[in-house]
């Protein structure tokens, strides 16, 4: 059985690993800006904001009000892919370097990024999310902000998705662009 001490402690954990992306992201957006970067689909950020800031609050306040008993092996499993989704999300950051962004900028001049898991996935970083969402709360039982952030982020990502391909689709000429992503 996992403790709630614990958990705490890992999505308080999460949560600095979130304020150390928007760290790189603020940096990013600055370098990308300079190059004459042009910020596309900024609409739907504020909801992304919303919706991963209630994830760390949900899964703790649901793990704090419900108690539910915890089996080792799924908190265990679901620990092993929270770190796994950590993982892949870095290595999508550092792959994408400053072209990176919690946001959707197109900086012209700039090839979008084949290398890293870029080369089998266009957006693996929202696979590393996805994965996230659904583990993070279920460490502790916390099924009820799992389910209901899966089904507000898989309608947030058919936006964010389409607002990030009509972003690569604006390459044009033989230098083409790039777009700084999540």
């Amino acid at each position: 059985m996992t403790t709630l001490a614990a958990f705490t402690v890992l999505v308080l954990l999460v949560g600095v690993e979130r304020i150390a992306e928007l760290v790189v992201s603020k940096r990013n957006l600055a370098w990308s800006l300079e190059r004459g970067g042009v910020e596309r689909g900024f609409g739907h950020y504020p909801f992304m904001v919303v919706l991963h800031t209630g994830l760390l609050v949900g899964a703790l306040v649901e793990g704090w009000v419900r108690r539910p008993d915890v089996p080792s092996a799924l908190a265990w499993s679901m620990l092993a892919l929270v770190v796994a989704s950590q993982v892949l999300r870095w290595w999508c950051i550092t792959t994408l370097g400053p072209q990176w962004n919690t946001r959707v900028v197109v900086v012209p001049g700039l090839s979008p990024v084949r290398r890293g898991p870029y080369r089998w996935l266009s957006h693996p970083n929202y696979v590393a999310v996805v994965v996230e969402g659904a583990a993070l709360p279920l460490v502790h039982s916390a099924w009820i902000t799992a389910l209901v952030f899966t089904v507000l982020n898989a309608a947030l990502l058919t936006v964010r998705i389409r607002c990030e391909d009509a972003a690569l689709a604006e390459l044009t000429g033989p230098a083409g662009a790039g777009v700084a992503r999540a």
